[in-house]
């Protein structure tokens, strides 16, 4: 709570009271017939009772109204061309899931400027400044937490402040809120002058500094550039960043890594006399300068001693070339195979190969062949045929039809051989017992009853056997 007395005199009324706020009177003691007029301090607005109170009743003197109260309120239109916008009950804690709108206008030939003296809010809450009169005009700044002291220009008459707190949040404390000036200043169509720096110069887009000019600063040989060294002139006339300058350069830039190799450094910073020397990695060869050297440079910034090496891949020896085996071949056939090149191997008909069919030039220090070469031996006929098989499957296609006419002659002449031997044997013998070799043995015997007196044999053999049975039948 708070408490307020005041002593006064009999047939006078007390002297008036308001909270963030002044008034006037007609008389200094407050007699009857006494009028006073209120007013608020910037930023607050009168409410709870009359802006003119009368002092009445000689009998018992009192004001004819209470005094009235001076609140900072939640939204409204001001067109003032200087005063304050408030944070809600300020400096008393605003309230939880509160959305304010104010409007500040000023003529129309002028802009505003606005100080943001006080802002100290939740996380959650939001104070966003429009560049327009409603909340579809571009976005001058938005921000939530505590803030430093800071400015912001319109480019217009019109600025609307939009002030959001976080229903979730706990009750702030005292003076915990916003306070924000605001001022009618000139309309200018241009960005301020920016300065020359030392040891540097800048370089505008166009001659006037109006909305979307960008300047470029730059610095003399042995300097460079700290800071920001594009500017534009943004919407509300004010440059995007601060003013740069040009300090001396006392190092070297980093001369990078090279590949296929490490790098040894004396300082990580590169001064003046610092080193950096490059190894290869193993099987690469360094070609430049292996070890940089950063010089001074009294006109310009300091410069290596040489430009960056490189590691290029070292030149392997090529493979001496190979003899073709005995009754066999190979391809490619050359006096010298690079690292990395494979030879073929095939064997005559009748031979087999025995080894590695291909090998490979193997890279290195020198290179190598990955297995001796292989040899053809003679094969047995079984040995033979499935030798032969997997040099006819791994031998070049030209050869493949030759090869299938050797195998088929080795198999079939050996069988027509032994035919005409068979052949002739069954010849000889048929001719030694007096056959001929065209007549076969009948299947089954001529019967006996048929057999006749006047029959003739001419055949001896025929008729010995007539005897011999007619014999047996008599017997």
């Amino acid at each position: 709570m708070a408490l307020r007395y005041e002593a006064f005199q009999q047939g006078h009324c007390y002297e008036p009271f308001v909270k963030y706020g002044n008034f006037s009177s007609s008389a200094p003691s407050y007699p009857v017939g006494t009028t006073v007029e209120f007013s608020c301090d910037p930023g607050y607005t009168l409410e709870q009772g009359s802006i003119i109170i009368e002092c009445i009743d000689p009998h018992d003197p009192q004001w004819n109204e209470t005094e009235p109260a001076c609140r900072a309120v939640c939204s409204g239109e001001i067109t003032d061309s200087a005063g304050v916008v408030l944070s809600p009950n300020w400096p008393e804690p605003y309230s939880r899931g509160q959305d304010c709108i104010w409007g500040v206008h000023v003529e129309e030939d002028k802009r505003v400027l606005l100080d943001v003296r006080v802002l100290r809010i939740g996380p959650g809450d939001v104070l966003t400044f429009y560049d327009g009169d409603d909340l579809t005009a571009r976005v001058l700044g938005q921000y939530s937490g505590p803030r430093g002291h800071f400015k912001l220009f319109t480019s217009m008459a019109d600025v609307t402040i939009q002030f959001q707190s976080d229903p979730g949040a706990s009750v702030l404390g005292y003076q915990q809120g916003f306070v924000i000036h605001f001022f009618e200043v000139p309309r200018n169509d241009t960005c301020p002058e920016l300065p020359e720096i030392p040891n540097g110069w800048k370089s505008p887009s166009q001659p006037e500094l109006v909305h979307g000019t960008v300047v470029t600063y730059q610095c003399y040989p042995g300097y460079q550039v700290v800071g920001s060294s594009v500017l534009m002139c943004q919407w509300d006339l004010t440059w995007s960043e601060d003013l740069p300058s040009c300090q001396r350069v006392t190092s070297c830039h980093d001369p990078g890594d090279v590949e296929h190799s490490r790098r040894l450094i004396s300082s990580p910073k590169f001064p003046v006399g610092a080193t950096v020397r490059y190894i290869c990695d193993q099987g690469f060869v360094l070609t430049g300068s292996a070890i940089l050297t950063c010089h001074d440079r009294q006109a310009s910034s300091p410069k290596w001693s040489d430009r960056a090496p490189k590691c290029l891949l070292q030149q392997l020896k090529p493979c001496h070339g190979l003899s073709a085996p005995e009754n066999g071949a190979h391809s490619p056939e050359k006096r010298l195979h690079p690292a990395g090149a494979t030879v073929h191997f095939s064997c005559a008909p009748g031979y087999v190969l025995k080894g590695q069919a291909s090998i490979k030039c193997v890279p290195g220090h020198p290179s190598h062949w990955s297995d001796p070469p292989p040899i053809c031996r003679a094969a047995s006929l079984d040995g033979f045929y499935s030798g032969r098989s997997l040099d006819v499957a791994k031998a070049p296609a030209a050869s493949s039809t030759l090869d299938a006419a050797h195998i088929a002659a080795a198999i079939f002449l050996p069988l027509v051989l032994m035919a005409l031997l068979v052949g002739g044997v069954y010849l000889y013998f048929s001719r030694l017992q007096g056959k001929s070799p065209l007549r076969l043995p009948r299947t089954r015997p001529r019967p006996y009853d048929r057999i006749t007196v006047e029959s003739a044999f001419d055949n001896p053999t025929y008729e010995t056997g007539s005897l011999y049975f007619a014999g047996d039948e008599r017997i």
